[in-house]
């Protein structure tokens, strides 16, 4: 085992940054979607007896230990929508918007046929489908306002520096009580990546376009007032700095 753990260090050495962030990318991606689709899925073998509890608590896992493995590698984005929020708020460039895509998509869909291959097909592989007993804006706003609180969290925790090592607990948490209290309304993807790999694989495409534009018009909404107000921040204190001089 010793000797695995530093095989995979010799190797590990010898990635540049870009593909150590586009690796933990993949393996972070696909935790959470094993984690969040099994569990539907598990749930569903049970014949929903397990719950909402049950479906809420594994993306909470998923997401803290993602975040805790990798944070440091790639800011664990592990999410679409999270990345084009980080693009807006310039924390990344166009070119590694496109590459975290792609390691995110990559890890949903092996985290979908893990789930097909070892735990079960039941309920579409976990996908994600909004109650349509409640009128579609809103389930549309309702699929925003998730996506916007997970965003809001993850940017505090990167703006404080990892909430003195509370940050994975906090993001999943945020995960977790999205699903917990808003999934009967909208299925609390917040997630394309997450939405997108259970639907392919299954074949259902019915829900997709939902959480490909809810999500993404989410974290959009707070990264542009985050990069407002640090835009707004920057330029009080080069005023200051002038004043003083």
């Amino acid at each position: 085992m010793q000797q695995t753990f530093l095989s995979l260090k010799i190797i590990t050495d010898k990635l540049t940054l870009t593909q150590k962030q586009f690796v933990a990318e993949v393996i972070g991606t696909f935790i959470i979607v094993v984690l969040a689709t099994g569990a539907v899925v598990v749930d569903a073998k049970f014949n929903g007896r397990l719950g909402i509890p049950f479906i809420a608590f594994l993306p909470f896992v998923g997401v803290a230990i993602s975040v805790y493995l990798f944070a440091k590698v790639s800011m664990a984005h592990f999410n679409p929508a999270v990345t084009l929020g980080f693009l807006i708020t310039r924390h990344i460039t166009k070119l590694q918007l496109v590459y975290y895509f792609t390691a995110e998509i990559l890890g949903a869909l092996l985290g979908s046929l893990f789930v097909l291959l070892i735990i079960g097909s039941e309920a579409s592989l976990g996908a994600n489908s909004p109650n349509y007993v409640y009128p579609l804006p809103t389930i549309f706003g309702i699929e925003t306002l998730a996506s916007g609180l997970l965003m809001a969290v993850i940017v505090t925790v990167v703006y404080t520096k990892g909430l003195r090592g509370y940050g994975g607990l906090v993001i999943g948490g945020i995960v977790g009580l999205d699903i917990l209290f808003l999934a009967f309304i909208s299925g609390a993807s917040m997630n394309p990546a997450r939405s997108f790999a259970p639907a392919v694989v299954s074949g259902i495409l019915t829900n997709l376009w939902l959480y490909w534009s809810a999500t993404f018009v989410g974290t959009s909404v707070v990264a542009l007032l985050v990069r407002k107000k640090f835009n707004a921040w920057q330029d009080d204190r080069a005023l200051k700095q002038e004043s003083a001089r």
